[in-house]
């Protein structure tokens, strides 16, 4: 048998070779779309990395250019490393202005909240970098169920609050020693504000003067006479525009308590605001006091665990 082979016509060329382009540019399309699922876009690759090991804290903060961002960041370490995250939330508070309390309140960070030793502290800080208002934001706190309290409802309920936490604004008395742990007088204050009219524009005003002058003439019961003379008018005008201004002003809410330190410490200032964290020890019986059923002869007893000097500026 004569097996001969047949030319391939030109066209069969064509079509074998049109077929081996296809099948061959397929398969790495396939393999880049694939690729492309797989890796993340260039912006959120942060996302998937923890900060270099050592973390500094400063380098990390240094990055953003608002606290929010910061706060943004550290929440996505959160999937990786809790405690990467936890370290990076506390730069965020500790380096920038931050005052995202409600940042701080959402569902990511609230087991972190309540288990964390310095979770309470880190909330208290936060609490005195928006002002200070702590009736106001201890409201908020509550609201999502966080264990942080007032003066006001420990005192109301001594046996309840015994050993929780109680946030509260005040200003220190006296100090005093009690062995060798030192005590400060605490006097509670509430913050309130002050409005007053605030000069905006360049004052303008306006003289006026004006002189008429003349003689008069005519009879009069002693004879024929002129009287000469001139009288002079001044006006004086001014406008200026002044718009409302607020100032931040702490009062007396009346109630006091007394705080105990691990030792002392000559930057807790007497006559100053402070933003103070502390444990509810329960009341004590006043010295000198006579009756100890009379309520005002009971002062409540904290432990002081951190506090932070409030900003001048509250953030609504």
């Amino acid at each position: 048998m004569n097996l001969s082979k047949k030319p391939v016509s030109h066209h069969a060329w064509v079509l074998l070779c049109a077929l081996t382009v296809v099948g061959c540019a397929a398969t790495p399309t396939r393999a880049t779309e694939e690729d492309a699922r797989d890796t993340p876009p260039s912006g959120g690759q942060a996302a998937t990395e923890l900060p270099p090991d050592p973390f500094d804290p400063r380098t990390f903060t240094s990055q953003f250019s608002n606290p929010g961002a910061c706060e943004r960041q550290a929440r996505r370490y959160l999937p990786i490393s809790h405690d990467e995250a936890w370290a990076a939330l506390k730069a965020c508070v500790e380096g920038t202005p931050f005052t995202q309390l409600q940042a701080l309140m959402s569902s990511a960070w609230q087991h972190e909240l309540r288990t964390r030793p310095e979770g309470a502290a880190l909330l208290a800080k936060v609490v005195a970098q928006r002002g200070g208002s702590v009736e106001g934001d201890l409201r908020m706190l509550n609201e999502q169920r966080l264990p942080i309290f007032s003066l006001s409802a420990a005192m109301a309920q001594p046996d309840t609050y015994k050993g929780r936490y109680i946030l509260v604004r005040a200003q220190v008395g006296d100090v005093r020693s009690e062995g060798d742990k030192p005590t400060v007088w605490l006097v509670e204050q509430g913050l309130g504000s002050v409005a007053s009219e605030r000069q905006v524009s360049v004052t303008r005003r306006k003289d006026t003067v004006s002189t008429t002058s003349g003689n008069l003439g005519g009879e009069t019961p002693l004879g024929n006479g002129n009287v000469e003379g001139s009288l002079s008018k001044g006006e004086t005008t001014r406008r200026t525009i002044t718009v409302p201004h607020y100032d931040n002003v702490s009062t007396d809410t009346g109630r006091e308590a007394l705080g105990r330190l691990a030792k002392p410490d000559p930057f807790l200032t007497p006559g100053r605001d402070f933003v103070i964290l502390a444990r509810f020890d329960g009341m004590r019986t006043t010295s000198g006091s006579v009756d100890e059923e009379d309520e005002s002869a009971h002062i409540p007893v904290l432990s002081i665990v951190s506090y932070f000097i409030p900003h001048p500026l509250v953030v609504y």
